[in-house]
């Protein structure tokens, strides 16, 4: 049975590394983040005094009085003052779906096919100085396909997506590439196979922390040749990779009645490695499981993992989740948390935490964090940094603010 947070709190969970976050980030967000003028934010990411941001998005300005400024799909922007980089205007064809920002460079996955009008399928390095691609770099190939995750941690760059080789290498929609060269590494090959619905692909990817545990989710029933429906943990500690004994069969029901891809959206570890969590989508009518949900999970070599706790929306979906030492953030376009009774109504234990919330990390309850966003499709990023917690979606509104598509709640 799965369990649900409502009314079932578990024990406390030890001490966890922390990123500057030992209490929730504030409920007001900054009022310096550009604003994003139309599409939609799908990427963000930090290192340093530099933020980028990814997405499906044309046009930006600074703030409400200043002109608009064409910038299409990826941009950069200084954390302390929200001024864009107006070296870095790099000219992208289609959309951003990833982005790890390291050492005066970000890493960029997606749908596009060129970059600064030369051809560039999918992934590419990109100076934050001037936009160009890095030399070194410039070489990778995504051969076929698309991105749709990237990872990157001590010369490790982790690539998820629907292509079926890099560089002329055979992989099945993940890889590990030298994260200075983009030479495949022949020590990480786990292919996945036998898709439910749709084209083959990983569809999101996350890291621990310590760089040990690789997750990966999408429509694929097997990974390495081993069942693994939608979701399976790459042990990466190893001279070569393998697949971990975690497993569950809590994906295999359906959440919709046309088996869309994957139903299975954001997975964040928590800071110390120690355990993650999923958020969920599914169909128009809540079919119960765990679609649109939060859960809890804890890194065991477990074959029949179960989650620690569920916590509910009551039909409606969520696309993002980011962990913290506080809180467990969730962004989608939900009205409810702890609502595990409700059918997209509200349940006698549900509270309103429209479009985006936060959830203790041990209990599985909703916390009393607030700020409200307009719904929308929903936010689909969510990215904490050692200052605050920053917001991607498709609407203008949050916390009470005019904050159009990106917005960054501060630590207090």
């Amino acid at each position: 049975m799965v369990p649900s947070a409502v009314g079932t709190p578990i024990a406390e969970a030890g001490t966890t590394a922390s990123l500057g976050h030992t209490a929730v980030v504030d409920d007001v967000p900054v009022s310096w983040t550009p604003h994003v003028v139309n599409g939609k934010v799908q990427a963000i990411d930090q290192d340093g005094d530099v933020v980028v941001v990814g997405g499906n998005f044309g046009h930006l300005r600074t703030n409400d009085h200043d002109d608009v400024i064409e910038q299409p799909y990826l941009f950069a922007f200084d954390r302390s003052t929200g001024a864009l980089r107006t070296g870095f205007r790099p000219d992208l064809d289609r959309e951003v779906t990833s982005v790890s920002v390291r050492d005066g460079t970000v890493y960029v996955g997606g749908f596009f096919t060129t970059v600064n009008g030369e051809p560039a399928r999918g992934l590419v390095r990109l100076s934050l100085d001037d936009g160009r691609q890095v030399p070194e770099f410039a070489d990778t190939t995504i051969d076929d396909g698309r991105v749709y995750g990237l990872a990157e941690q001590d010369g490790d760059l982790y690539v998820g997506g629907s292509f079926s080789s890099i560089n002329g290498e055979q992989r099945q929609g993940v890889a590990r590439l030298d994260s200075s060269t983009g030479v495949v590494d022949p020590a990480f090959d786990l292919p996945i196979g036998q898709t439910r619905a749709g084209f083959l692909r990983v569809h999101n990817l996350a890291l621990s922390p310590a760089g040990d545990r690789l997750l990966i989710s999408g429509p694929f029933l097997e990974v390495d040749g081993a069942p693994r429906p939608q979701i399976a943990m790459i042990d990466t500690t190893g001279d070569e990779a393998r697949l971990s004994s975690w497993a569950t069969d809590a994906f295999t029901a359906e959440c919709d009645w046309s088996r869309m891809h994957t139903y299975l959206r954001q997975m964040d570890f928590a800071p110390d490695g120690s355990y993650f969590v999923v958020v969920t989508t599914g169909a128009p009518v809540d079919l119960g499981g765990l679609c649109k949900t939060a859960s809890r999970w804890e890194v065991d070599e477990n074959p029949d993992a179960e989650p620690t706790w569920v916590n509910h929306t009551g039909g409606d979906s969520l696309y993002s989740v980011a962990v913290t030492e506080a809180a467990v953030y969730v962004g989608g376009h939900q009205r409810w948390l702890d609502n595990p009774e409700g059918d997209k109504s509200a349940g006698p234990s549900a509270v309103e935490r429209e479009g985006i919330g936060a959830i203790h990390p041990t209990r599985g309850t909703a916390l009393s964090w607030n700020p409200g966003r307009q719904r929308g499709h929903g936010a689909e990023e969510l990215t904490v940094t050692d200052d605050g917690l920053y917001v991607g979606s498709d609407t203008e509104w949050i916390g009470g603010r005019y904050q159009p598509r990106l917005a960054m709640f501060p630590t207090r």
